[in-house]
This record gives C-alpha cells, sequence and structure tokens, in this order.
C-alpha cells in the first residue's frame, strides 16, 4: 500500500521554506508565517514599531505598553492561483489589567488541503487534511518608562496525516507534539552613549557589587548620553522549545526558532500626519544540535573554508544569505487612511522585492475603533505576489 504522505512531506520540505523562510532543517515552518497585512505591506519589518493586537506574534515585549483591549485576526489563501484548499488564519488579542500587566493569545491554523490516500493500484481508499495548530498564551509588562518584556507560551500540533492512513506497514505516524516558547523585547527612545559606555559601566556594577561586600567605596557609573526620542528597538526569540516527533524520538526534527531584531523611527507625529519607518533582520536558528547550543551554533555553523578571504565572499557566504532583511514604511493621514510600502530581500528563500499596502480606520461610536488592511508582498518563484488582508478591533 502506498500514501500520498510521502509526496506531502517533500512537498512540505520544498514549498514552505522557499515561500516563507530560507532552506533548512526545521520542521513546522508555518510557525513563521508572518501575520497582519499592515506588516506585509511594510516589507516584514514590524518588530521594533509593533503596537497593535498582532503584537502576540511579532513582539510580546511590545504589548506592555499597550492599555486598551485589542482583537486581530487574518485570513490568507496562500498559492490561491496553485492551490485553492490551502489556507491560513492567525487570530490574537490582548487587554491590559491593573498592577498584573498584559495578558493575550494567539491561535494559528495553517492546512495543507485535502490528501487522498491510495493503494498499490492507485485506487482511493479515503481523504484526510492535513495542518498545523499552533496557540499561546502570552503575557508582557513594563519594567521602566521606556522598557517592556514579553512572554509567549505555545501549544503546537502538526497533523501531516491520521493514524492508520497507510502507516501500519512502516509502523510510522504523520502527527507530532510539542511546546515551545517566545521571548520579546521592546525600549523605546535609545540612548546611544549609555549602549557605547555599557561595558564600561558594565564593569563598574560588578565592582560595585564586590565594594558593598567588602565595605569599599562604590564607583560612578558614567552618564554618557546621546539619546534618540523617537528611534525604537526591538526584538524577538521565537519557537524556543523541544525538537517535534512524527516516527520516534532519533528521528525527531528541530522547530523553526527565529531571531528578529530591528528599528523603528517616528520620523514625523503631528495631529494630521504621521509617518513610521522601519528595518528588520531576521534569521532561522535550527540544526541539529541540542537546543541550548543550537541558540549559538546556528550562527556559524554554515560557514566554510574560504568564506572569510574577501567581503565578497563574506556576504554571499551561506551563513550571511539566510539573513532576511526588511525594510518598510508607514503614513497615516488623519487617522483615517494609511499607505505603506517596503522591500524584502530573502536570497536564501529567493524572495526579494517591493511590497504595497492600504489601511482604513473607523472610530464607531467615539469608542471602537476598526482598523482593515491589506497588502500584496513578494511571493517567490510560485507565485508573483500573495494578497493578505487583516482585520482588527481596538477599545
Amino acid at each position: 500500500m502506498k500514501s500520498k504522505v510521502i509526496a506531502l512531506t517533500l512537498f512540505l520540505m520544498i514549498l514552505i521554506p522557499l515561500t516563507v523562510n530560507a532552506i533548512s532543517e526545521a520542521a513546522v515552518m508555518s510557525l513563521l508565517i508572518e501575520p497582519s497585512a499592515r506588516t506585509g505591506g511594510m516589507g516584514q519589518a514590524y518588530v521594533a514599531q509593533t503596537d497593535d493586537a498582532f503584537a502576540g506574534y511579532w513582539n510580546t515585549g511590545a504589548m506592555a505598553f499597550n492599555r486598551k483591549t485589542q482583537f486581530g485576526s487574518m485570513f490568507s489563501n496562500w498559492f490561491g492561483k496553485i492551490f485553492n484548499d490551502m489556507y491560513y488564519f492567525h487570530l490574537t488579542g490582548n487587554t491590559y489589567i491593573e498592577d498584573l500587566g498584559n495578558v493575550g493569545f494567539t491561535a494559528t491554523y495553517m492546512t495543507f488541503g485535502k490528501q487522498d490516500y491510495t493503494d498499490e493500484n492507485g485506487e482511493i481508499l479515503s481523504t484526510f487534511e492535513s495542518y498545523d495548530l499552533a496557540v499561546a498564551a502570552t503575557y508582557a509588562n513594563q519594567i521602566s518608562q521606556n522598557t517592556g518584556l514579553g512572554l509567549a507560551f505555545k501549544f503546537i500540533l502538526s497533523d501531516l496525516a491520521p493514524d492508520g492512513q497507510g502507516q501500519s506497514e512502516t509502523g510510522t505516524k504523520g502527527r507530532g507534539l510539542s511546546y515551545a516558547f517566545d521571548l520579546g523585547l521592546k525600549h523605546k527612545s535609545i540612548d546611544f552613549g549609555q549602549i557605547l559606555v555599557s561595558p564600561y559601566n558594565g564593569v563598574l556594577s560588578v565592582y560595585n557589587g564586590i565594594a558593598s561586600l567588602s565595605g569599599l567605596d562604590k564607583a560612578e557609573l558614567s552618564s554618557y548620553s546621546i539619546p534618540i526620542e523617537k528611534l525604537d528597538f526591538g526584538l524577538n526569540l521565537q519557537n524556543i522549545g523541544p525538537n517535534i516527533t512524527y516516527i520516534n524520538e532519533s528521528q525527531s526534527d528541530p522547530l523553526p526558532m527565529n531571531f528578529r531584531m530591528g528599528f523603528s523611527y517616528r520620523a514625523f507625529e503631528s495631529k494630521y500626519n504621521k509617518l513610521t519607518i522601519n528595518t528588520d533582520m531576521n534569521k532561522m536558528l535550527a540544526n541539529r544540535d541540542p537546543l541550548y547550543k543550537r541558540i549559538f551554533t546556528s550562527w556559524t555553523d554554515d560557514f566554510k573554508t574560504g568564506d572569510f578571504d574577501s567581503i565578497s565572499s563574506f556576504n554571499n557566504s551561506i551563513e550571511i544569505r539566510e539573513i532576511i532583511w526588511g525594510f518598510g514604511a508607514e503614513y497615516t493621514y488623519l487617522d483615517l487612511l494609511t499607505l505603506r510600502s517596503g522591500y524584502i530581500l530573502d536570497r536564501a528563500g529567493e524572495i526579494k522585492g517591493f511590497s504595497f499596502g492600504a489601511g482604513f480606520h473607523y472610530l464607531l461610536n467615539k469608542r471602537y475603533l476598526i482598523n482593515i488592511d491589506f497588502a500584496f508582498q513578494p511571493g517567490g518563484e510560485l507565485q508573483d505576489y500573495n494578497q493578505t488582508f487583516s482585520l482588527k478591533l481596538e477599545f
């Protein structure tokens, strides 16, 4: 008996990495599909700007600054011109609780469509649907006036084929379970002066700790400051968790752990006009090392002899090509209409080009803010552009 599970698995290994992120050894690549048409219009550069309901995915640390209740959802018929039954759905929400912080949730569902299970003669015996599901609880707290920290804990189910659909002859299964954490940080109004003297202040802080125990005089930390009030920084480390197992532990696959950081500059903010400029860098950290090593070795394990011979060789090395760059800008007029554009460069995934988007905002009963966003973003070799649509509610 033969199963199309093998064909589906090969399809996922080829299609998802080439259209979502760089080629890797990771499984459940749907965890890296980036929700929100707002971000899609800005070249997926959003980790530092994040200020809406989709912070549960983009940067939980940014949730800490929210004092309202927010909900958001996104639907996309991925590669609808090629596969009409393959789609992605994301639902998220968060709210502020006094003296506790910001709590929320995210839920992501990605279906790869219906698959036929056939016998050795090609006769269809049954039909099943393959999908990935991830549900997360999120929390964030504002630890200072300008700094927010956040955490997400997610449960992951990847069901490529139900038990009994052709696995009996091999003893394999098509369903995997796992869990993961996300860690997020957002810092507003970066002070480059304090960044420059941070090594010096770090040494003094260690000395002061020793001095307090030994009775010595403490040293004064440097107050050197170069603040840039409108420049924000964001960082998000996603999908930190154990391998997911479909067959057995010896053949388990790492989750697509992902490092994302970026800057957001609020160029101008007036009553009628707002302009924000963003830049992100994004790298997947996936290999066969244990989790505690993978965070570090994923940055260097693909370097080869000769990669450091010249700037060109270094820039075109596998390790550097796996970094995804995003640039974007957002202009808002009268809090009614927003126009967006950006550029994404994913050399390993062969996705590059400009993205475009727009958003409409409507205040209902002077309380409920409704946001409708749509975007056109590069889709790689299989499709020129993906069209995405998202809806948000804030009150």
